[in-house]
C-alpha cells in the first residue's frame, strides 16, 4: 500500500508523518487489498482557535473510502479517521 501525505499551508515534521504511516499500515489487518491511501492535513482558522483537519481516502478494488476528522491535534484526528476507516473496511469486507 502506498501512502501519500499532503500538507496544506504548513510543513509536517517526520514524527507526524511516521505516526500517520504507522496508523494507516495497521488498516491492512482488516482488509489486505488496499491499493493506496491519501492523507490531507490542513489548518483551519476559526476565530482564535486553530483546529487541525485530517482527511483520509483509502482506495480498495471497486470503492474509495473517505474519512474526515477535526480536532485540536493532528494525532487525535488521525486516530478518529483510522477508527472510522477500520469500521468501513470491516463492513466492506463483510459484503464479500
Amino acid at each position: 500500500m502506498s501512502i501519500t501525505i499532503n500538507n496544506v499551508g504548513f510543513s509536517a515534521d517526520a514524527k507526524l508523518k511516521n505516526f500517520i504511516e504507522a496508523k494507516l499500515n495497521k488498516l491492512s489487518r482488516y482488509y489486505n487489498r488496499i491499493t493506496n491511501s491519501t492523507v490531507y492535513l490542513k489548518l483551519e482558522n476559526s476565530g482564535q482557535v486553530k483546529d487541525k483537519v485530517v482527511e483520509v481516502t483509502v482506495s480498495v478494488p471497486g470503492k474509495v473510502l473517505v474519512s474526515k476528522a477535526e480536532d485540536k491535534s493532528f494525532e487525535s484526528a488521525v486516530d478518529e479517521c483510522a477508527t472510522s476507516l477500520e469500521r468501513q473496511l470491516k463492513k466492506y469486507k463483510g459484503k464479500f
